[in-house]
C-alpha cells in the first residue's frame, strides 16, 4: 500500500532540491525525510535520487515517478483551496419561497441586489401562500408570516408583524363598530386563506372562525373589497399602513391583538451551513435592521 508521506517527502526534496529545505517546509526534521525516501526506494526496488553532499538529483525512473506524482499534490491543493473558496463564496442554487404578495414587494428586490453581489450564484425564487414543506420539497430558505409553529427548522425575525381588523367608512355606515370578538359574528367578514381570525385574549392567543359570502387567497384583492366597503378584514399591516394614515380604513379591536407576531426567514438545521445560506440569512437580516420601506421596523 502506498504510504502518502513517502510520496510527498520525495516531491518537496524535488522541488526544494534539498532535503534541508523539504524538512522545513513539511515540519520535520532532515533525517525522517530522509528515511521516507529510503522506505520510498525499497518499496519501490527503485532508486530515485542520487544524494551526494552538495546536491540531489534524480534518477531516470526518478524523473518519470516525480513527473506523475506532482500532479497528485498539485490536484490536492486545488481541492483545498477550492473548499476554501466553498466556505467563503456562495455558489451552486439558492432556492426560496415566500408568500406571494410580501415576496414579490419586499423579498425579490432584496435578493436581486444579493444576487448583484454574488453573480455566480443561481437563484430560484417560488412564491405562494399556501404551506411549503421546505425540507420535502427542496428549498433553501423561507420568508414565513405570523406565529412561527414548533419546528425543527431555524428561524431569524426579520421585522415585527401586525394584523389590522380594518374595514371602510362606507361599510361603518351600514354596521356599528365591533367592541368584542363576539359581535364578529354580525358582520360580514371577508376571509382570506384562511376563515380564521388570531387574536390574543389576556395573553392566549384565539382562534375566532368568521362567516361571510367572499374569499380570495390574494392579499391585494382582500385590500380591494375591504377599501369598496364589502365587510371587515384581518389584514397584516404592510397592507393597510397607507390607508389607515390616509384615514380610508377604520381599524378596530386593535386591543386583541397578537402581539408576539412577524416575518421570518427560516432554514433547515445543518450541521455544515453552506455559505450560500449563511451569507443570504444574514444579508437579509442585516437589511431588515437597516429599514425596508413601506415596512414598520
Amino acid at each position: 500500500m502506498q504510504r502518502w508521506d513517502r510520496i510527498e517527502a520525495f516531491v518537496e526534496v524535488v522541488r526544494i532540491g534539498s532535503f534541508s529545505g523539504a524538512a522545513r517546509h513539511l515540519g520535520v526534521s532532515s533525517s525522517h525525510v530522509s528515511r521516507l525516501i529510503s522506505q520510498l526506494e525499497a518499496q519501490l526496488d527503485t532508486q530515485l535520487l542520487y544524494r551526494t553532499t552538495r546536491q540531489t538529483r534524480l534518477t531516470d525512473a526518478g524523473q518519470v515517478y516525480f513527473e506523475h506524482c506532482h500532479h497528485l499534490f498539485d490536484g490536492f491543493r486545488a481541492a483545498e483551496q477550492a473548499i476554501g473558496d466553498f466556505h467563503a463564496r456562495p455558489s451552486g442554487v439558492l432556492k426560496l419561497t415566500s408568500a406571494t404578495t410580501f415576496g414579490e414587494r419586499y423579498v425579490a428586490p432584496l435578493v436581486n441586489d444579493f444576487q448583484l453581489l454574488h453573480p455566480q450564484l443561481e437563484v430560484q425564487m417560488h412564491f405562494t401562500n399556501r404551506p411549503v414543506e421546505l425540507i420535502d420539497e427542496g428549498f433553501d430558505v423561507a420568508i414565513r408570516m405570523g406565529v412561527l409553529k414548533d419546528s425543527s427548522l431555524i428561524a431569524r425575525r426579520l421585522v415585527d408583524r401586525r394584523e389590522f381588523v380594518v374595514a371602510s367608512h362606507d361599510y361603518f355606515q351600514q354596521a356599528p363598530r365591533p367592541h368584542t370578538l363576539a359581535e364578529l359574528s354580525s358582520h360580514r367578514c371577508l376571509a382570506g386563506s384562511k376563515r380564521e381570525w388570531l387574536f390574543e385574549v389576556e395573553g392566549q392567543r384565539r382562534e375566532v372562525r368568521i362567516t361571510g359570502s367572499w374569499q380570495a387567497n390574494s392579499g391585494p384583492a382582500l385590500l380591494d373589497a375591504t377599501l369598496k366597503g364589502l365587510g371587515l378584514a384581518q389584514i397584516p399591516d404592510y397592507y393597510v399602513a397607507p390607508h389607515l394614515a390616509s384615514g380610508k380604513l377604520i381599524s378596530v379591536l386593535n386591543e386583541y391583538q397578537v402581539r408576539d407576531t412577524g416575518v421570518w426567514i427560516v432554514y433547515p438545521r445543518h450541521r455544515h451551513l453552506s455559505p450560500k445560506v449563511r451569507q443570504f440569512v444574514d444579508f437579509m437580516v442585516e437589511r431588515f435592521e437597516h429599514g425596508i420601506p413601506g415596512l414598520a421596523g
